[in-house]
Protein backbone atom coordinates (compact mmCIF):
# COMPACT_ATOMS: atom_id res chain seq x y z
CA UNK A 1 0.00 0.00 0.00
CA UNK A 2 1.75 3.56 -1.05
CA UNK A 3 2.77 5.75 1.86
CA UNK A 4 1.23 9.13 2.52
CA UNK A 5 -2.12 8.37 1.57
CA UNK A 6 -4.60 11.45 2.08
CA UNK A 7 -7.22 11.17 5.23
CA UNK A 8 -9.99 12.13 2.42
CA UNK A 9 -9.00 9.25 0.61
CA UNK A 10 -8.59 7.05 3.86
CA UNK A 11 -12.43 8.04 4.52
CA UNK A 12 -13.39 6.60 1.14
CA UNK A 13 -11.41 3.45 1.55
CA UNK A 14 -13.12 2.80 4.86
CA UNK A 15 -16.40 3.63 3.60
CA UNK A 16 -15.86 1.07 0.59
CA UNK A 17 -14.70 -1.38 2.99
CA UNK A 18 -17.61 -0.97 5.64
CA UNK A 19 -20.58 -1.51 2.53
CA UNK A 20 -21.53 -4.24 0.50
CA UNK A 21 -23.71 -2.57 -1.76
CA UNK A 22 -22.53 -2.08 -5.17
CA UNK A 23 -23.25 1.13 -6.31
CA UNK A 24 -22.25 2.68 -2.97
CA UNK A 25 -18.83 0.57 -3.65
CA UNK A 26 -18.99 2.25 -6.63
CA UNK A 27 -19.31 5.97 -5.75
CA UNK A 28 -16.65 5.03 -2.95
CA UNK A 29 -14.58 3.65 -5.73
CA UNK A 30 -14.93 7.13 -7.84
CA UNK A 31 -14.00 9.24 -4.75
CA UNK A 32 -11.22 6.48 -3.76
CA UNK A 33 -9.62 7.95 -7.68
CA UNK A 34 -10.46 11.52 -6.43
CA UNK A 35 -8.28 11.80 -3.77
CA UNK A 36 -5.82 9.48 -4.41
CA UNK A 37 -2.69 11.69 -4.52
CA UNK A 38 -0.99 11.65 -7.88
CA UNK A 39 2.43 10.45 -7.69
CA UNK A 40 4.69 7.86 -8.95
CA UNK A 41 4.32 5.72 -6.08
CA UNK A 42 -0.04 5.50 -6.51
CA UNK A 43 0.51 4.73 -9.94
CA UNK A 44 -0.28 0.67 -9.67
CA UNK A 45 -3.26 1.86 -7.39
CA UNK A 46 -4.80 4.28 -9.35
CA UNK A 47 -5.23 1.96 -12.08
CA UNK A 48 -6.52 -1.26 -9.81
CA UNK A 49 -9.54 1.26 -9.15
CA UNK A 50 -9.73 2.79 -12.73
CA UNK A 51 -9.95 -0.94 -13.73
CA UNK A 52 -13.00 -1.62 -11.01
CA UNK A 53 -14.59 1.59 -11.60
CA UNK A 54 -14.73 0.27 -15.07
CA UNK A 55 -16.02 -3.37 -14.45
CA UNK A 56 -18.49 -2.59 -11.75
CA UNK A 57 -19.86 0.03 -13.74
CA UNK A 58 -20.36 -2.20 -16.39
CA UNK A 59 -21.52 -5.25 -14.93
CA UNK A 60 -24.09 -2.99 -12.88
CA UNK A 61 -25.34 -2.03 -16.73
CA UNK A 62 -24.98 -6.23 -17.41
CA UNK A 63 -23.06 -5.01 -20.31
CA UNK A 64 -19.40 -6.88 -21.56
CA UNK A 65 -20.37 -9.88 -21.01
CA UNK A 66 -21.89 -10.28 -24.67
CA UNK A 67 -19.80 -10.69 -27.90
CA UNK A 68 -17.80 -7.56 -28.15
CA UNK A 69 -18.31 -6.22 -25.21
CA UNK A 70 -21.88 -4.61 -26.06
CA UNK A 71 -25.36 -4.81 -25.35
CA UNK A 72 -26.99 -5.22 -22.02
CA UNK A 73 -28.16 -7.71 -20.37
CA UNK A 74 -28.34 -9.92 -17.00
CA UNK A 75 -27.06 -7.87 -14.40
CA UNK A 76 -23.15 -9.45 -13.62
CA UNK A 77 -23.56 -8.20 -9.46
CA UNK A 78 -26.36 -8.74 -7.34
CA UNK A 79 -27.45 -6.38 -4.61
CA UNK A 80 -27.50 -7.49 -1.34
CA UNK A 81 -30.36 -8.27 0.85
CA UNK A 82 -31.48 -10.14 3.71
CA UNK A 83 -28.99 -10.95 6.76
CA UNK A 84 -26.19 -11.55 4.22
CA UNK A 85 -25.10 -12.63 0.96
CA UNK A 86 -23.77 -15.51 1.10
CA UNK A 87 -22.48 -17.77 -2.56
CA UNK A 88 -22.49 -21.02 -4.06
CA UNK A 89 -19.07 -21.26 -5.42
CA UNK A 90 -17.68 -25.22 -6.74
CA UNK A 91 -16.78 -27.50 -9.12
CA UNK A 92 -18.99 -28.30 -12.67
CA UNK A 93 -21.28 -30.81 -11.48
CA UNK A 94 -21.29 -30.98 -7.87
CA UNK A 95 -24.71 -29.95 -7.72
CA UNK A 96 -24.76 -26.38 -6.63
CA UNK A 97 -27.93 -25.13 -8.81
CA UNK A 98 -30.11 -28.20 -7.16
CA UNK A 99 -29.04 -27.14 -4.09
CA UNK A 100 -30.01 -23.62 -5.11
CA UNK A 101 -33.03 -24.69 -6.00
CA UNK A 102 -34.17 -26.89 -2.52
CA UNK A 103 -32.66 -24.29 -0.24
CA UNK A 104 -34.51 -20.83 -1.66
CA UNK A 105 -37.21 -22.39 -4.30
CA UNK A 106 -35.40 -20.18 -7.17
CA UNK A 107 -36.30 -21.10 -10.58
CA UNK A 108 -32.62 -21.98 -10.93
CA UNK A 109 -31.64 -23.81 -14.33
CA UNK A 110 -30.76 -27.42 -13.98
CA UNK A 111 -29.07 -29.72 -15.48
CA UNK A 112 -27.18 -33.39 -15.79
CA UNK A 113 -24.17 -31.69 -17.75
CA UNK A 114 -21.68 -29.02 -16.96
CA UNK A 115 -21.95 -25.65 -17.15
CA UNK A 116 -25.53 -24.79 -17.03
CA UNK A 117 -25.18 -21.87 -14.95
CA UNK A 118 -24.23 -18.86 -16.82
CA UNK A 119 -25.46 -15.94 -14.99
CA UNK A 120 -25.61 -14.74 -10.95
CA UNK A 121 -28.83 -16.71 -9.74
CA UNK A 122 -30.37 -14.94 -6.45
CA UNK A 123 -32.77 -16.29 -4.08
CA UNK A 124 -33.44 -16.32 0.09
CA UNK A 125 -32.86 -19.12 2.32
CA UNK A 126 -35.02 -18.56 5.28
CA UNK A 127 -34.04 -18.66 8.90
CA UNK A 128 -36.12 -18.04 11.91
CA UNK A 129 -37.69 -14.68 10.99
CA UNK A 130 -34.73 -13.04 8.60
CA UNK A 131 -33.56 -14.41 5.10
CA UNK A 132 -29.94 -15.62 3.85
CA UNK A 133 -29.45 -13.78 -0.08
CA UNK A 134 -28.20 -16.90 -1.76
CA UNK A 135 -26.53 -16.66 -5.26
CA UNK A 136 -25.63 -19.05 -7.58
CA UNK A 137 -22.83 -18.87 -9.50
CA UNK A 138 -21.14 -20.52 -12.69
CA UNK A 139 -18.62 -23.37 -11.61
CA UNK A 140 -14.92 -22.41 -10.99
CA UNK A 141 -12.83 -24.46 -13.30
CA UNK A 142 -10.07 -23.57 -15.67
CA UNK A 143 -11.73 -24.72 -18.34
CA UNK A 144 -14.45 -22.36 -18.03
CA UNK A 145 -13.14 -18.70 -16.93
CA UNK A 146 -15.23 -16.46 -15.70
CA UNK A 147 -14.10 -12.65 -16.37
CA UNK A 148 -16.80 -11.03 -13.77
CA UNK A 149 -16.25 -13.12 -11.28
CA UNK A 150 -14.25 -11.11 -8.92
CA UNK A 151 -16.17 -8.63 -9.16
CA UNK A 152 -19.28 -10.13 -8.26
CA UNK A 153 -17.90 -11.46 -5.49
CA UNK A 154 -16.82 -8.42 -3.48
CA UNK A 155 -20.24 -7.96 -2.26
CA UNK A 156 -20.62 -11.16 -0.67
CA UNK A 157 -20.24 -11.93 2.95
CA UNK A 158 -19.58 -15.61 2.69
CA UNK A 159 -19.23 -18.88 0.55
CA UNK A 160 -20.56 -22.28 0.49
CA UNK A 161 -18.33 -24.47 -1.30
CA UNK A 162 -19.93 -27.15 -2.74
CA UNK A 163 -18.27 -30.52 -4.16
CA UNK A 164 -19.31 -34.01 -5.27
CA UNK A 165 -18.22 -36.11 -2.05
CA UNK A 166 -18.24 -39.25 -4.92
CA UNK A 167 -15.57 -37.38 -6.99
CA UNK A 168 -12.50 -38.98 -7.06
CA UNK A 169 -10.39 -35.88 -8.42
CA UNK A 170 -12.37 -33.39 -5.49
CA UNK A 171 -9.50 -32.64 -3.77
CA UNK A 172 -7.97 -31.43 -6.70
CA UNK A 173 -11.01 -29.44 -7.69
CA UNK A 174 -11.21 -27.63 -4.60
CA UNK A 175 -7.39 -26.64 -4.90
CA UNK A 176 -7.94 -25.57 -8.68
CA UNK A 177 -11.10 -23.26 -7.40
CA UNK A 178 -9.04 -22.05 -4.72
CA UNK A 179 -5.88 -21.03 -6.96
CA UNK A 180 -7.98 -19.43 -9.57
CA UNK A 181 -10.03 -17.56 -6.65
CA UNK A 182 -6.41 -16.58 -5.19
CA UNK A 183 -5.89 -14.93 -8.60
CA UNK A 184 -9.14 -12.57 -7.64
CA UNK A 185 -7.74 -11.66 -4.32
CA UNK A 186 -10.48 -14.08 -2.90
CA UNK A 187 -9.50 -16.34 -0.11
CA UNK A 188 -11.95 -18.41 1.37
CA UNK A 189 -11.72 -18.79 4.97
CA UNK A 190 -11.98 -21.96 7.02
CA UNK A 191 -12.83 -21.56 11.20
CA UNK A 192 -11.00 -19.34 12.82
CA UNK A 193 -8.98 -18.32 10.02
CA UNK A 194 -7.99 -14.49 10.17
CA UNK A 195 -9.12 -12.41 7.77
CA UNK A 196 -7.49 -8.73 8.61
CA UNK A 197 -5.17 -7.35 5.50
CA UNK A 198 -4.36 -4.24 4.76
CA UNK A 199 -5.54 -4.54 0.97
CA UNK A 200 -8.98 -2.87 0.46
CA UNK A 201 -9.84 -4.88 -2.86
CA UNK A 202 -9.57 -8.41 -0.83
CA UNK A 203 -12.38 -10.32 -0.62
CA UNK A 204 -12.20 -13.05 2.62
CA UNK A 205 -15.09 -15.16 2.68
CA UNK A 206 -16.04 -17.36 5.90
CA UNK A 207 -16.60 -20.88 4.12
CA UNK A 208 -18.64 -23.87 4.84
CA UNK A 209 -17.98 -26.67 2.64
CA UNK A 210 -20.71 -28.89 1.85
CA UNK A 211 -20.17 -32.41 0.71
CA UNK A 212 -23.34 -32.81 -2.10
CA UNK A 213 -24.73 -36.16 -3.53
CA UNK A 214 -23.89 -37.95 -0.32
CA UNK A 215 -27.47 -39.99 -0.35
CA UNK A 216 -26.91 -43.59 -0.82
CA UNK A 217 -23.16 -43.83 1.19
CA UNK A 218 -23.35 -46.18 3.38
CA UNK A 219 -21.38 -44.22 6.24
CA UNK A 220 -21.74 -40.29 5.24
CA UNK A 221 -19.98 -38.77 7.98
CA UNK A 222 -16.94 -41.10 7.60
CA UNK A 223 -16.66 -40.35 4.06
CA UNK A 224 -16.65 -36.65 4.91
CA UNK A 225 -14.32 -36.93 7.47
CA UNK A 226 -11.74 -38.57 5.34
CA UNK A 227 -12.62 -36.21 2.65
CA UNK A 228 -11.73 -33.03 4.96
CA UNK A 229 -8.15 -35.36 6.43
CA UNK A 230 -6.87 -35.24 3.14
CA UNK A 231 -8.27 -31.94 2.12
CA UNK A 232 -6.15 -30.64 5.31
CA UNK A 233 -3.34 -32.44 4.63
CA UNK A 234 -2.59 -31.50 1.33
CA UNK A 235 -3.65 -27.74 1.74
CA UNK A 236 -2.96 -26.90 5.46
CA UNK A 237 -6.91 -25.97 5.52
CA UNK A 238 -9.20 -27.41 6.62
CA UNK A 239 -12.90 -26.23 6.24
CA UNK A 240 -16.11 -26.61 8.04
CA UNK A 241 -17.98 -29.26 6.64
CA UNK A 242 -21.54 -31.10 6.43
CA UNK A 243 -22.60 -33.96 4.19
CA UNK A 244 -25.52 -32.73 2.46
CA UNK A 245 -27.78 -34.26 -0.40
CA UNK A 246 -30.29 -31.86 -2.47
CA UNK A 247 -31.84 -35.13 -3.60
CA UNK A 248 -32.97 -35.90 -0.20
CA UNK A 249 -32.70 -32.97 2.15
CA UNK A 250 -29.85 -34.42 3.89
CA UNK A 251 -28.28 -32.33 6.08
CA UNK A 252 -29.66 -28.84 4.48
CA UNK A 253 -30.98 -27.70 8.22
CA UNK A 254 -27.88 -27.18 9.38
CA UNK A 255 -26.98 -24.60 6.70
CA UNK A 256 -28.43 -21.77 7.89
CA UNK A 257 -27.74 -22.25 11.84
CA UNK A 258 -24.24 -22.51 10.99
CA UNK A 259 -23.78 -19.26 8.52
CA UNK A 260 -26.38 -17.34 11.40
CA UNK A 261 -23.44 -17.82 13.81
CA UNK A 262 -20.52 -17.87 12.03
CA UNK A 263 -21.77 -14.35 10.92
CA UNK A 264 -22.59 -13.00 13.99
CA UNK A 265 -25.55 -11.75 13.00
CA UNK A 266 -27.61 -9.94 15.83
CA UNK A 267 -31.44 -9.31 15.47
CA UNK A 268 -32.73 -5.23 16.18
CA UNK A 269 -36.73 -4.73 17.21
CA UNK A 270 -37.41 -0.93 16.70
CA UNK A 271 -39.94 0.32 18.73
CA UNK A 272 -42.30 3.91 18.31
CA UNK A 273 -42.27 5.10 22.40
CA UNK A 274 -45.54 4.51 23.31
CA UNK A 275 -46.35 1.51 20.89
CA UNK A 276 -45.42 -1.96 21.15
CA UNK A 277 -42.27 -3.48 19.22
CA UNK A 278 -42.13 -4.15 15.40
CA UNK A 279 -41.69 -7.56 15.41
CA UNK A 280 -42.00 -9.07 11.99
CA UNK A 281 -38.83 -7.77 10.43
CA UNK A 282 -36.15 -7.32 12.27
CA UNK A 283 -32.98 -5.38 11.41
CA UNK A 284 -29.77 -7.29 11.07
CA UNK A 285 -26.36 -6.31 11.82
CA UNK A 286 -23.24 -8.13 12.82
CA UNK A 287 -22.22 -8.68 17.15
CA UNK A 288 -19.99 -5.35 18.18
CA UNK A 289 -22.46 -3.01 16.02
CA UNK A 290 -24.18 -0.30 18.04
CA UNK A 291 -27.61 1.88 18.62
CA UNK A 292 -25.85 4.70 16.18
CA UNK A 293 -25.69 1.50 13.22
CA UNK A 294 -29.34 0.52 14.29
CA UNK A 295 -30.36 4.68 13.78
CA UNK A 296 -28.64 4.37 10.26
CA UNK A 297 -30.30 1.69 8.96
CA UNK A 298 -33.81 3.04 9.81
CA UNK A 299 -32.67 5.99 8.33
CA UNK A 300 -29.14 7.04 6.83
CA UNK A 301 -29.69 10.72 8.47
CA UNK A 302 -31.26 9.94 11.35
CA UNK A 303 -27.87 9.02 12.96
CA UNK A 304 -27.05 12.87 12.74
CA UNK A 305 -30.07 13.95 15.42
CA UNK A 306 -29.54 11.10 17.44
CA UNK A 307 -29.46 12.13 20.98
CA UNK A 308 -29.79 8.16 22.73
CA UNK A 309 -31.98 5.26 22.73
CA UNK A 310 -34.07 2.90 25.28
CA UNK A 311 -33.03 -0.93 25.25
CA UNK A 312 -34.90 -3.93 26.38
CA UNK A 313 -32.97 -7.10 25.88
CA UNK A 314 -29.76 -8.77 26.63
CA UNK A 315 -27.68 -5.89 26.65
CA UNK A 316 -29.10 -3.79 29.19
CA UNK A 317 -32.20 -3.99 31.89
CA UNK A 318 -35.67 -3.12 30.09
CA UNK A 319 -35.91 0.36 29.50
CA UNK A 320 -32.47 1.08 30.23
CA UNK A 321 -30.98 4.86 28.70
CA UNK A 322 -28.16 4.34 26.18
CA UNK A 323 -25.86 6.28 23.78
CA UNK A 324 -25.35 5.63 20.46
CA UNK A 325 -21.97 3.86 20.94
CA UNK A 326 -24.01 1.11 23.11
CA UNK A 327 -23.44 -2.03 21.66
CA UNK A 328 -26.72 -4.18 20.89
CA UNK A 329 -27.37 -7.77 21.21
CA UNK A 330 -28.91 -10.27 19.22
CA UNK A 331 -33.21 -9.58 20.02
CA UNK A 332 -32.93 -6.47 21.58
CA UNK A 333 -35.42 -3.97 21.42
CA UNK A 334 -34.00 -0.46 20.32
CA UNK A 335 -36.59 2.57 21.11
CA UNK A 336 -34.71 5.74 18.82
CA UNK A 337 -34.81 9.62 20.40
CA UNK A 338 -33.72 12.36 17.95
Amino acid sequence: MPANLSPEYKAAEAAFRATRDPRTRLECLREMLRTIPKHKGTEHLQADIKARIKDLGDQLEGGGHKAGGHGHGPSLVIRPEGAAQVVLLGPPNAGKSQLHLRLTGSHAQVAPYPFTTQFPQAGMLPFEDIQFQLVDLPPVAPEHPVPWLGTTLQAADAALLVVDVREPAVVEQVEGLRSMLAQLRVTLLAEGEPAATDDPFAVPLPTLMLANKAEGLADAPAELQALCEIEGEVAGIRFPAIAVSAETGLGLGQIAPWLFERLSVVRVYTKVPGHAAEKSRPFTLRRGQTVADVARLVHRDLVRTLRYARVWGQSGFDGQQVGPEHAVADGDVVELHT
